[in-house]
């Protein structure tokens, strides 16, 4: 094994693992980026549409985590006033400063997909 060697020295090393660990904490779990990244390639949502394009989440599950979501402030919840009542959810201007690491995420996601079925490919002798 080779020695740990820092390569960037000018980096705040345990402040900046703090923060990627408060990153991970609050978007722990599997259905936060998956929301995230819904709203925004899609745009605002009601409750139901965001439960159908978000395959497997159920309403209480759902609902907890745009709580969590909304308490962080990425996402922003509207009641509009019609009859009956709707709710509508959307990114919010900051959580909008996460589209470029979820975009990252699934163009990162389908290149391991991608490596991973070459590699599993049998070899023709």
């Amino acid at each position: 094994m080779k020695p740990y060697i820092n390569r960037y020295p000018e980096c705040d090393y345990k402040g900046r693992t703090r923060a990627l660990n408060d990153a991970m904490e609050l978007l722990q779990g599997k259905w936060k980026v998956l929301i995230i990244a819904v709203l925004c390639c899609r745009g605002q949502k009601r409750f139901s549409e965001l439960q159908q394009e978000v395959e497997g989440i159920s309403a209480k599950m759902l609902t907890r985590e745009l709580q969590a979501l909304e308490l962080n402030l990425l996402v922003s919840r509207t009641v509009c006033s019609t009859k009956p009542v709707t709710v509508r959810y959307e990114i919010t201007p900051y959580g909008k400063t996460l589209e470029k690491i979820v975009f990252q995420l699934m163009d990162w996601g389908q290149e391991h997909r991608r490596h991973i079925m070459a590699s599993t490919q049998p070899v023709n002798s």
